[in-house]
């Protein structure tokens, strides 16, 4: 496969810059303590809301930070969110940009350059075996499903959410539900469980969003930002009208063409005056700061 021989050469390449850390060394050693010769690489699964806050937030810090997803993904929160570099080549998200390349070697170039987050749609097992990254941070923010045991797969291994236990399927965990101790670190014990629902909006929660009815390919008819009444179509999925649940503007809404899992969210509305479409997040952006703190990069409390 060709892909697995670009993996191949980009080994060689990815030696320019060796993976310098191990879970102990980070322990001790601090990014910007003495003794540290080159920023981490990171590498952050996951550009929905949150995996681009903290890829944001690293790259913000010094680190040489990667995204990786799929093709095509189907997060609803575009413009909180570098999910739509992976359709137009590129995204900006407060003042930070992320480029999409196609392999390695794409990566190592946006690295030396330090301008932008590389981000790409490549099979996880060999890219993390080619890049070799001192720390990889799962937030895919699984949501319902069983998240995998990180362990092994780098020094260091961060898990973000919900499923996530030290030494049973990550090194670190951190809190990401509403409340005292979102973006809280986690070195021992488990993460909270999934509970409660999403923080009200001028009082509305659930109701402002709409979850795929069926499998199916979505075919988007609004723009993200715009207003939207109660009842207007929004979209189509199998063939049958997708309808916007409240009054207020668009926050959300997945790409037109995108391949969508029933219950998967696709569409948000926001019914504040003024709404926040664009930007980071005031969550995204407390987990980012945990995952900092995590990883101790200076600035991460």
């Amino acid at each position: 496969m060709e892909y697995k021989e670009n993996i191949m050469r980009s080994r060689a390449e990815a030696s320019a810059f060796p993976a310098n850390m191990t879970s102990s060394a980070y322990q001790e050693s601090p990014f910007g303590a003495a003794g540290r010769a080159t920023p981490p690489r990171v590498l952050v699964l996951g550009c929905g809301d949150v995996g681009s806050a903290v890829a944001h937030r690293l790259f913000r810090l010094g680190a040489h930070v990667a995204s990786c997803d799929l093709a095509r993904p189907a997060h609803a929160r575009r413009g909180m969110a570098y999910t739509d570099a992976m359709f137009d080549g590129h995204a900006t998200l407060d003042g930070v940009t992320a480029r999409r390349v196609e392999d390695v070697a794409g990566i190592l170039a946006c690295w030396n350059e330090g301008r932008c987050i590389p981000v790409v749609a490549l099979p996880e097992p060999p890219l993390i075996e080619a890049l070799r990254p001192d720390v990889l941070i799962e937030a895919t923010m699984r949501r319902h499903r069983v998240p995998p045991d990180l362990r092994g797969l780098a020094p260091l291994t961060v898990g973000l959410g919900p499923g996530f236990a030290i030494d049973v399927n990550c090194d670190v965990a951190i809190e990401t539900q509403w409340g005292e101790r979102m973006g809280a670190v986690l070195h021992e014990g488990a993460t909270a469980a999934l509970a409660g629902g999403p923080q009200p909006l001028n009082g509305v929660t659930r109701e402002r969003f709409v979850a795929a009815p069926v499998t199916g390919t979505w075919r988007c008819e609004a723009t993200l930002g715009e207003p939207v009444r109660a009842a207007q179509i929004v979209g189509r999925l199998a063939g049958q009208p997708v309808l916007a649940p409240i009054d207020g503007i668009l926050r959300g809404i997945t790409r037109d063409g995108v391949e969508v899992r029933a219950g998967q969210r696709i569409v948000e509305v926001d019914p504040r005056d003024p709404p926040q479409v664009f930007g980071l997040g005031e969550r995204p952006a407390a987990i980012a700061r945990g995952v900092a703190a995590a990883i101790g990069l200076n600035g991460g409390s």
